[in-house]
């Protein structure tokens, strides 16, 4: 989509300016009200210009994250895998979810206690600094967000979310953060240091 492609443009101009990691904290920060922001603004005239405009800042603030792996021995190729697998993942349990036409709003409840979950735990690694929780969290966050993706393409299918700036929020989301994750994942594997 086009804002998964601003976004990509956005973290490749970061990357370019190699932003400190002081500004890809404000920038997740800043992207985080852009998102309240956006829902907000949805249902108007403006929520196209909102939507682009957290997408954007979201893609910015990647740049930190995106330089540290570009600067491993098979960084650039890390990423690539990464950006590829989350790919065939999004497409591949999308299209499920779109031909089956399966509702898994059941799913609701268990994705919000897991991202509560990922939440605090996240939080409370910054204190804690373990590689190993790390490691479980991300892949947590890689697992839940693998049920969003259904979750959210299972409520645009049959009809729960007909508002087309908080369904791109959803999938964005959904893709953006699962690539993270991955990423995560895959740079502890392929770390040499």
């Amino acid at each position: 989509s086009m804002t998964l492609a601003f976004s990509a443009v956005c973290a490749g101009l970061a990357m370019t300016l190699a932003i400190s990691p002081m500004m890809s904290l404000g920038l997740s920060i800043g992207s985080l009200v852009l998102l309240f922001v956006t829902l907000r603004k949805a249902d108007t005239g403006a929520g196209l210009f909102w939507v682009f405009a957290f997408t954007g800042m979201q893609g910015a603030s990647l740049g930190y994250i995106l330089n540290h792996y570009a600067g491993m021995a098979n960084g650039p190729q890390l990423i690539m895998q990464a950006l590829g697998l989350t790919s065939v993942v999004f497409v591949t349990l999308s299209g499920y979810a779109i031909t089956t036409k399966k509702d898994f709003s059941f799913m609701r409840g268990f994705l919000i206690a897991g991202l509560v979950i990922a939440i605090v735990a996240g939080i409370a690694n910054i204190f804690i600094g373990s590689g190993v929780v790390f490691m479980a969290l991300n892949a947590g966050i890689a697992l839940l967000m693998t049920g969003f993706i259904l979750y959210d393409t299972s409520r645009i299918v049959n009809g729960g979310e007909t508002n087309y700036i908080r369904a791109t929020v959803a999938l964005y989301l959904d893709f953006i953060n699962l690539f993270i994750a991955l990423l995560h994942l895959m740079g502890i594997g392929g770390n040499d240091d």
